[in-house]
């Protein structure tokens, strides 16, 4: 199965020191069709008043590709952070897989931009840990940056292929998690002992590649 990485924009916040892309994750799966791995931020960035944020179109990404929105079968959100959510309406005849605790948290805390994500006719396909999406495609539930966190992964002759989302939020953090502070790196834990327990048990996998949301750089072993 290929992956294709989307540039869906910018993300700057005007608090902290937090300044990266923001990329989604196309899966060729041969028999489900395209699996879309988050969708990028909302065009309404005006709502995010602490954020410098620049929105690609998810259709405009896709079309670097050669794919259309409606070549979109599915949509796994790895969490619904704004910046991971921001476009699933471009996708409203795809069902989301998303784990229900998130689905649960961000409906009580995500109130800026919750028709992002929860708007009249969105399907979830809630999930309550692990599971099967399509033939070789999975999610792991890997909590700590949200309650609700999920990476995703794809199985192929070349190992398992890693979609991290924001269990780091880049390859400098993916390495040194076990020495690293999470508190020094602002909005990488909302809880720091899941969070370091969760990249560990991502690092057990021994995956053969791993792509990241907000970094360019693929982690290859």
């Amino acid at each position: 199965m290929e992956i294709l990485r989307l540039h869906l924009g910018e993300a700057e916040s005007k608090q902290t020191r937090f300044a990266a892309p923001v990329h989604g994750f196309v899966i060729k799966h041969p028999q489900a069709g395209a699996i879309l791995v988050d969708t990028g931020i909302g065009s309404e960035t005006e709502r995010l008043r602490d954020w410098r944020l620049v929105t690609v179109q998810a259709g405009v990404a896709l079309a670097e590709h050669g794919l259309h929105p409606t070549d979109v079968k599915l949509v796994v959100n790895t969490h619904l952070h704004f910046d991971h959510c921001g476009q699933n309406i471009v996708f409203r005849h795809a069902p989301f897989y998303v784990q229900r605790g998130e689905l649960e948290r961000a409906r009580a805390e995500e109130t800026a931009v919750h028709d992002w994500f929860d708007f009249a006719g969105a399907r979830f396909e809630l999930l309550e840990g692990d599971a099967e999406v399509a033939a070789g495609v999975r999610v792991v539930a890997t909590p700590g940056h949200t309650s609700g966190h999920q990476c995703v992964i794809v199985d192929g002759g070349d190992g398992q292929q890693l979609m991290i989302g924001d269990a780091a939020y880049n390859h400098r953090i993916y390495h040194r998690y076990g020495e690293l502070d999470p508190a020094i790196v602002p909005g990488q834990a909302e809880d720091p002992g899941s969070w370091r327990k969760s990249l560990q048990r991502v690092h057990d996998l021994q995956p053969a590649a791993v792509h990241f949301c907000h970094d360019t750089e693929v982690v290859r072993a």
